[in-house]
Order: C-alpha cells, then sequence, then structure tokens
C-alpha cells in the first residue's frame, strides 16, 4: 500500500559526499516522519536521521554537523545529505516511512535498503 524508493548509495573516498533519496507512494493520507536508519554488519540497526511532521528534526550524535536530512512534503520525498564521510558511516542504508494511509489505518515502512561504501 506504500512503497519506498531508495537511491543514491555507492562508494566514495574518504571525506567525500552522497546525497540519499526516498520517496513514498501509494494509498498516502499523511505523513508523520520520513528517516535514515543503517545498519552495518554485525551492528543493530540504528536512527541516522529523521524529520517529523511539523519539522522537527533528530541526529544520531555521531553525524550531527555533517549530515543533513530535508524534506520535499509535496513529492512525499526525503533527502539526506551526507558530507565529510567517514569509514565508520559505511553501512546499509534504509529509509523509513510512519504515517495514516487513506483507508484510516496507520503505516510503518521501510525500504530495501542502500549501501554507502566508504574506503579508500
Amino acid at each position: 500500500q506504500v512503497q519506498l524508493v531508495e537511491s543514491g548509495g555507492g562508494l566514495v573516498q574518504p571525506g567525500g559526499s552522497l546525497r540519499l533519496s526516498c520517496a513514498a507512494s501509494g494509498s498516502i493520507f499523511r505523513i508523520y516522519a520520513m528517516g535514515w536508519y543503517r545498519q552495518a554488519p554485525g551492528k543493530q540497526r540504528d536512527l541516522v536521521a529523521r524529520i517529523i511532521s511539523g519539522g522537527s528534526i533528530n541526529y544520531a550524535d555521531s553525524v550531527k554537523g555533517r549530515f543533513t536530512i530535508s524534506r520535499d512534503n509535496a513529492k512525499n520525498t526525503v533527502y539526506l545529505q551526507m558530507n565529510s564521510l567517514k569509514p565508520e558511516d559505511t553501512a546499509l542504508y534504509y529509509c523509513n516511512s510512519r504515517g495514516r494511509l487513506t483507508t484510516n489505518r496507520d503505516f510503518d515502512y521501510w525500504g530495501q535498503g542502500t549501501q554507502v561504501t566508504v574506503s579508500s
């Protein structure tokens, strides 16, 4: 009922930049929050950045000052600009969206993930 299409991952050298995008589509009435999480091999999935309707934003401490999350409400799309990337940022990045469907039921969906690898 909701599809999340992620793009923008890849291989980048330390200090480089990448921009991730996630577009939500389907029977969406309202989106409460969209954000990015990441999971490195052998580790749990952790919040990277999240933007909540109304404009409130949360960042993981490890990415503050380097990553910027933004949202285009008209396109139901969230972006993650990642600058000054470090090898420890290497992970599979997942988009998450929570909201309400046109059927008046809440939803909570994950994208399939996009790989970010930071290496020289």
